[in-house]
């Protein structure tokens, strides 16, 4: 396939790759969880987890909306973020400050989410996708909420624990 010809198939393109991103997220997030040692943090994405799943649902949801079968287009945008994660992930040995590298590495996942996520529903603004657009915007504001919880479980707790 040749590149998005109208509005409606750079929606479709960014739906797909949206889409693929979450599944990747899904995958990462239990890992995350794993290297992350303070319990904040850990229980942070056993519910990110939970959400992302959601996330799928919703996704597949706005697929049906617009009569297009669920499948995701390989992200590299995403495939890098999650791999830069995983290097610092494995290269910080000293716990707290690993802490504090994870959540930096979420939130570049969230912030792409985030903008992906606006571009969707301004775009099903546009189209006349008024029910794919509100299904949309109950994700990004779980993407904005979750980034936020990040934001101050940094500020507040675990960039002060890390050795300076």
């Amino acid at each position: 396939m040749s590149g998005p010809k109208n509005l409606k198939d750079l929606f479709i393109h960014t739906l797909k790759d949206v889409y693929y991103a979450e599944k990747q997220l899904l995958k990462a997030l239990p890992k995350m969880e794993a290297k992350a040692t303070d319990a904040s943090l850990k229980k942070g994405f056993k519910l990110h987890q939970k959400e992302t799943e959601k996330h799928i649902d919703r996704l597949e949801k706005v697929f049906k909306i617009c009569g297009v079968k669920a499948a995701g287009k390989k992200c590299p945008a995403i495939d890098g973020i999650i791999e830069e994660a995983n290097d610092i992930m494995s290269e910080t040995k000293d716990g707290v400050t690993r802490d504090a590298a994870i959540v930096a590495a979420a939130q570049a996942a969230e912030h792409y989410e985030i903008a992906r996520y606006g571009s969707l529903i301004a775009w099903a603004q546009r189209l006349g996708l008024d029910e794919a657009k509100n299904v949309l915007r109950d994700t990004l504001a779980e993407e904005k909420d979750t980034d936020s919880k990040l934001t101050r479980l940094a500020e507040d707790k675990l960039n002060k624990k890390a050795k300076a």
